[in-house]
């Protein structure tokens, strides 16, 4: 068998797949899935309340060394 009549079947056997894959994909339902409503939303809004936030430097032993490291805390003050 030549190569150009091997490359000519196998061109047409994949395009016949392609097109019965798609026809199949076409005529199937949507799966039904999920509620059809949408859930209410909740938000939480902390506008009389703002932000405290402390920082410091810590000492942290390392194998390469002595490092000093930032380290931070926060917390919601009304």
């Amino acid at each position: 068998m030549s190569g150009k009549r091997f490359m000519a079947i196998t061109s047409l056997a994949a395009l016949l797949l392609v097109g019965a894959a798609s026809s199949t994909m076409a005529q199937s339902p949507p799966p039904a899935w999920g509620p059809a409503y949408a859930r209410p939303r909740i938000e939480v809004n902390p506008r009389p309340a703002y932000r405290r936030c402390a920082s410091w430097y810590v000492i942290q032993y390392r194998p390469s060394g002595t490092v000093l490291f930032p380290e931070k805390h926060c917390w919601w003050q009304r």
